[in-house]
């Protein structure tokens, strides 16, 4: 049952992350310089933290699962800059795919440290 809920979890945050990204524009008024660059890297080191959940009972290492889960969830980001720049109002952005990565990364090394203790 755990392993069925990891992955509908991920999934359902893929899912939501798509939807975000297919909207005009996100009414969040900006607080301070590179916020949404801090949003993406929250965003992405959650998506991590649920790949890791899904993606565990795959692999049996901390160090594969670091990468499986890290490249995923970069990956994953890549489309979705790639998905951004069909949609009328947004642009696709590298610093928004580097803000995804190190988020994703930062999760990833965090729960390999975690892991290893």
């Amino acid at each position: 049952m755990t392993k069925s809920l990891d992955l509908f979890a991920l999934l359902a945050y893929c899912g939501l992350i798509y939807w975000l990204s297919a909207q005009p524009s996100l009414p969040l008024p900006e607080v301070f310089n590179f916020q949404d660059k801090a949003l993406h890297f929250g965003a992405y080191f959650v998506m991590a933290v649920l790949s890791w959940r899904a993606f565990r009972h795959l692999e049996t290492t901390g160090r594969n699962l670091a990468i499986v889960s890290f490249a995923f969830c970069s990956l994953y980001g890549l489309t979705d800059e790639w998905h951004q720049s069909y949609v009328a109002g947004r642009n696709a952005s590298v610093g928004d795919w580097m803000a995804d990565s190190l988020g994703a990364g930062a999760a990833a090394a965090l729960l390999l440290r975690i892991t290893l203790k």
